[in-house]
């Protein structure tokens, strides 16, 4: 009996302390601090800006390197924001979701994040419309120092490896299984995977999928900035021309729609550049009910009857010049020149004295009315910005915490945002990107 008791009492030591080792084994797993999913701005924002606080950070990118999106915004030249300190007047341009976002501004606006860059030796100038660009042109230099930011803070960087899935436990998201099937446990979680604009840098809506799989509601991504394809074949004729400074109109059944003034860009397909990308939403509704027909007027800043005493003056000037040849003095953009001769049905050669009072009058209603039919908008791969994304209502932009978990935060593109282009994209993703990681830090004590 003795002999009975004395076993059964090693076997319970035995369980106990395998139990203990297990238990132990348990609690030692990897738990991160903060694991920020997605290596564009907004993430990489968040993952320096929660290491600088003092937690243990993780980044998981899908892409095999960070920061696709980034280095060819603004054509490469990264527009990092928009020069308007005043946070009520920045926020007008997002209209009606600028209500939501002042709580994040008032914490981090586009004043915090210039003084972030400047400190950190990147010199900025500002351009037409306030746009701010680094003086060196190139979006590398703001890449590299957020690069920079996190390995100095020690953040974790993990590539290439995709996240599978994410597991939930009551309110909290208890952990993320990557591709290769390894787990990966934090104490709270940033998602920052983007929209879906330009698909091929990584951002393919992955986390819409998972956001509705844990309840969230989520609006359909659609192209929101997007360049405009034109059906007149001699669009294509002036590809790469630049006209700095035209008012474009939108009409539809005859009846003016939208305005802009500012730069547009011809390309191979149609019109780009930011007046046009500003548009684009609108002019993709319109779209919906009917043909669109844009319209350029060449000379915003002079009437109609200003424009005619102008026509008159130059065919005085060049009154044996032939037509074409006069054309210069009118249109100083020479690829555009043949185009308007054409769309004028003026004879070419015809000399200036013997242009009649009604060709000179069409001219000049076609200088200030040039009409493009428009074919559609480009898609997602194309796309600046998609709209769509998670429920504005559903998230505390105090914190940038889901308002459905406990310690799921959102930022960037992933957000139900409209705003138009201009460094409004990436001055939203500095300021939520550095809410949510100071957020994330700040809950764990």
């Amino acid at each position: 009996m003795s002999h009975f008791l004395k076993n059964s009492k090693k076997c319970i030591l035995i369980c106990s302390k395998y139990a203990r080792i297990t238990s132990l084994n348990m609690h030692n797993k990897k738990i991160w601090d903060v694991a920020v999913i997605g290596g564009g701005p907004a993430g990489m924002m968040a993952a320096g800006r929660s290491a600088e606080c003092g937690a243990k950070v993780i980044l998981i990118e899908k892409n095999e390197s960070l920061g696709k999106k980034l280095l060819i915004t603004g054509g490469g030249r990264c527009n990092m924001t928009n020069y308007e300190p005043n946070t009520r007047k920045f926020l007008e341009k997002f209209k009606i979701h600028g209500k939501f976002l002042f709580s994040a501004f008032s914490q981090w606006g586009v004043k915090e994040t210039l003084d972030f860059f400047h400190k950190r030796n990147l010199k900025t100038k500002i351009e037409a419309e306030g746009r701010v660009f680094p003086a060196s042109d190139k979006a590398e230099s703001v890449f590299e120092i957020l690069v920079a930011y996190m390995k100095e803070k020690h953040v974790k960087i993990t590539l290439g490896n995709p996240v599978k899935t994410i597991i939930k436990k009551g309110t909290d998201i208890e952990m993320i299984e990557l591709e290769d099937g390894k787990k990966i446990y934090a104490r709270s979680f940033i998602l920052a995977t983007g929209g879906k604009s330009r698909p091929r840098t990584g951002s393919t809506g992955d986390g819409f999928i998972w956001l509705e799989s844990l309840g969230h509601k989520v609006t359909p991504p659609d192209t929101s900035l997007v360049p405009i394809a034109i059906k007149d074949e001699w669009i294509k004729t002036l590809q790469g021309v630049v006209l700095p400074d035209v008012k474009i109109t939108a009409f539809q059944n005859n009846v003016k729609q939208i305005t802009k003034h500012g730069r547009i860009l011809f390309t191979h397909f149609g019109i780009s550049g930011p007046t046009i990308i500003n548009m684009s939403r609108d002019v993709g509704e319109l779209l919906k009910y009917g043909d669109v027909v844009l319209s350029i007027d060449m000379s915003p800043s002079f009437g109609y009857g200003e424009l005619d005493e102008k026509l008159q003056t130059t065919f005085k000037e060049g009154i044996n010049k032939k037509f074409k040849n006069a054309m210069s003095a009118l249109v100083p953009v020479s690829a555009l020149q043949p185009i308007l001769v054409g769309l004028s049905k003026i004879n070419p050669d015809t000399p200036c004295h013997s242009i009649t009072r009604e060709e000179r009058i069409n001219l000049m209603k076609l200088l200030k009315d040039i009409p493009m039919n428009v074919k559609g908008l480009l898609g997602t791969n194309r796309a600046i910005v998609t709209s769509g994304g998670v429920s504005l209502t559903e998230v505390d932009f105090k914190t940038m915490r889901s308002r459905l978990y406990n310690n799921l935060y959102f930022v960037g593109d992933i957000l139900d945002i409209d705003r138009p282009s201009g460094g409004y994209s990436l001055q939203l993703c500095w300021t939520t990107g550095y809410v949510a990681g100071n957020s994330a830090y700040k809950k764990l004590h």
